[in-house]
């Protein structure tokens, strides 16, 4: 009978690490950390600066009564994009000719239909002859000028056309729309960004419904924000929203679906449009039928100016949205929050039955887990989660549930546990090597590295992110199945709240001056932490129960030539007094006092020997997990020590690249000052002991 050991190793404190002591020269045991995207991974070509070619009436029709790049300034802050295009108007096609030469200043021009001495067709066939290929989309103020602008005269030199009706909205998203062409084929292809195929040919329309569109998704991706991790993911989701693929005949859309097939979320569409050359009047209902023999579950929503074709859109599987309707604009968000995943997880029964609903991932789980059987399958076999996931950004997640079918599974059961470990998985994962923003409101104690305020990390928890920032990346799982290597969990207080401590209570000057270890002690914690944190601590206590250690971590603690080990105070605390007011109490008290430390006399003639400055030091405080298991009234440590994966001084048949571990029962201090330790050296010699 074979007997198999699962335990856990956790690395839990952490010294200097210098090229001597943490190499990782061709490891077998780690590969680079998985590929996520960055906010600045997505969306790389951006409109910076817009050409606007247009008599001064024109550009006043635009601006109505203000100037034109105030106006438009206004419309992206109120968007709350990153980043804002500069604007220069031009009343000449001549001057804009020779501003549009200079290469790369420019990377959208927006014309007028007529500009005195040209058209806004002719302009843009001497741009391309002069090889200037920068967009341009003419904004045409007449449906007579649309009209002229369309009339077929072989290939068009006009990147689009649009109509001024009296909507600012309408150049942000021409903006956007150029932005989408251009970062399509990167964004989906790397990172799975999804994309929804808009078929229309009619000008007034589509210049009507695409800043709503676009003022949806940006919605959208506002409300996703709070559910970043931290503000590099926050920024992220703002920029992985789906791009728009506008699109004016059959054969272009159907080209585009072929080509994002996979990371198409959903397809708005008229029905009568250009095939062939030729206006069809099946056009949408024929289109709508090919998607859904190659992907049922991509929702569908056809438009038309007759009712009539309101049946037709129901005999393939499509919403449908009259084009005359006052309310159309009110419908087409609809469509986008109820179909396309940009509003909350309606649960609902095979009979339409709404049985509950989840406003964001975490909301989802909790519902999943005591949800009816029948809705569960009645929403996976529509792949609604994937779709939902998809629209939300978690595109991995979405990768990894949408190829899964209901009857892959023995049990709706089975079916509902899967997806339950999907997601917690992946939350585990995004969560890893990663530091999360505290928040009260979704923070859970599997998340392996949070920070309360702002501020460096100090040294001891910087060191303790890049080891789970390592691990993270590591495959070791996959060779030691029974093993699981990790960081216990912590909360890290920046230096931020350190100095807004000292500050508040005027701390920092009598603490420089002062030589009474005891007299700082008590100064410090008699003093008051701000309100703000006090609640993040009690939003902790409340789910956090396990015993807790309360380290230093300042910023010179554990770097490379000067390592401060020993010099400041860690505090272990039971954490398990019934009432959370002693319990918070004795945590802001351990604080307080490991912020003392950081004045001790000890600490200040450390600091003699040195070339820095006490009062340029600053203190972060680790809140972590201390590991080990309670017999009876007591809590024991498991084990710990200190590893390096070089050693010095091999015996043989020992090697150098083995690295070396010393290692005992308890707490560091066992294995760093004991006379008598097990050494342990690498993996081909794990239970050898030097002699």
């Amino acid at each position: 009978m074979e007997c198999v050991h699962k335990f856990e190793i956790w690395c839990a404190s952490s010294n200097a690490l210098t090229n001597s002591e943490f190499r990782i020269p061709n490891s077998k045991l780690l590969s680079a950390p998985m590929k996520l995207p960055r906010f600045s991974d997505l969306a790389r070509f951006r409109v910076h600066e817009i050409l606007v070619v247009s008599s001064l009436y024109d550009s006043f029709i635009l601006a109505e009564d203000g100037e034109l790049h105030e106006v438009i300034l206004k419309e992206f802050l109120d968007l709350n994009v990153r980043h804002t295009p500069g604007i220069t108007h031009v009343s000449t096609a001549d001057e804009a000719v020779a501003l549009a030469a200079d290469p790369g200043r420019y990377n959208l021009i927006i014309a007028s239909s007529y500009l005195g001495d040209m058209s806004a067709r002719a302009l843009a066939d001497r741009m391309r002859q002069a090889g200037i290929d920068t967009p341009v989309v003419v904004l045409a103020y007449d449906v007579r000028e649309v009209a002229q602008l369309l009339e077929p005269r072989g290939p068009s030199p006009l990147d689009r056309v649009f109509l001024w009706q009296g909507d600012v909205r309408l150049v942000p998203a021409i903006v956007k729309y150029i932005e989408d062409r251009r970062n399509v084929v990167h964004d989906t292809g790397q990172f799975g960004v999804q994309a929804i195929l808009v078929i229309e040919d009619n000008v007034r329309y589509y210049s009507s419904f695409l800043p709503t569109i676009y003022a949806e998704l940006m919605h959208h991706a506002h409300s996703l924000v709070p559910e970043g991790v931290n503000l590099s993911h926050k920024l992220m989701r703002m920029q992985a929203q789906p791009k728009i693929l506008l699109c004016g005949s059959y054969e272009e859309a159907w080209q585009y679906f072929v080509d994002y097939e996979e990371h198409i979320l959903g397809v708005i569409s008229d029905i009568e449009f250009p095939r062939d050359g030729q206006i069809a009047r099946d056009a949408g209902l024929d289109f709508a039928q090919r998607v859904r023999m190659r992907q049922p579950d991509v929702p569908v929503m056809l438009q038309s100016s007759r009712v009539e074709n309101q049946a037709l859109a129901r005999s393939v599987g499509a919403a449908f949205l009259v084009k005359n309707s006052p309310t159309l604009l009110q419908q087409l968000r609809r469509f986008m929050v109820e179909h396309l995943g940009f509003g909350d997880f309606v649960f609902r029964m095979p009979d339409g039955r709404e049985v509950g609903r989840a406003r964001d991932l975490r909301e989802l789980e909790d519902r999943l887990a005591t949800l009816p059987a029948e809705s569960v399958a009645y929403h996976a076999e529509r792949n609604h989660f994937s779709r939902w996931f998809k629209a939300r950004t978690e595109f991995a997640l979405a990768h990894e549930l949408r190829p899964r079918k209901i009857s892959d599974f023995d049990t709706v059961e089975d079916l509902r546990l899967e997806v339950l470990r999907a997601i917690r998985d992946y939350r585990e994962q995004t969560q890893r090597g990663v530091i999360v923003d505290f928040d009260r409101s979704t923070f859970s104690p599997a998340t392996p590295f949070c920070r309360i305020g702002s501020g460096s990390l100090g040294g001891k928890a910087r060191g303790l992110a890049f080891v789970d920032l390592l691990l993270s990346g590591s495959r070791m799982s996959e060779r030691f199945r029974d093993v699981r290597v990790a960081v216990p969990p912590a909360v890290v207080l920046g230096t931020d709240v350190f100095d807004d401590f000292l500050e508040r209570n005027q701390l920092r000057g009598f603490a420089l001056d002062s030589s009474h270890s005891h007299e700082i002690e008590d100064r410090f914690v008699g003093a008051e932490v701000s309100a703000e944190v006090s609640r993040d601590l009690a939003a902790l206590l409340a789910i956090v129960h396990h015993p807790l250690a309360v380290r230093s971590s300042s910023l010179l603690e554990d770097s490379q030539y000067q390592p401060f080990a020993g010099i400041y105070d860690t505090f272990m605390l039971p954490n398990d007094h019934p009432r959370m007011d002693v319990r918070l109490r004795q945590l802001l008290t351990a604080i307080k006092r490991v912020y003392a430390s950081t004045f001790s006399p000890a600490a200040k003639r450390y600091f003699l020997g040195g070339p820095y400055r006490l009062e340029e030091e600053k203190m972060a405080v680790v809140l972590q997990r201390i590991v080990g298991g309670a017999r009876g009234s007591r809590f024991y440590p498991s084990f710990a020590g200190v590893a390096r994966s070089h050693n010095f001084y091999p015996l043989p048949p020992m090697q150098s690249e083995d690295g070396i571990a010393a290692v005992a029962l308890g707490l560091g201090e066992t294995a760093i000052s004991a006379a008598h330790r097990p050494v342990f050296v690498g993996l081909g010699h794990a239970l050898e002991r030097p002699t």
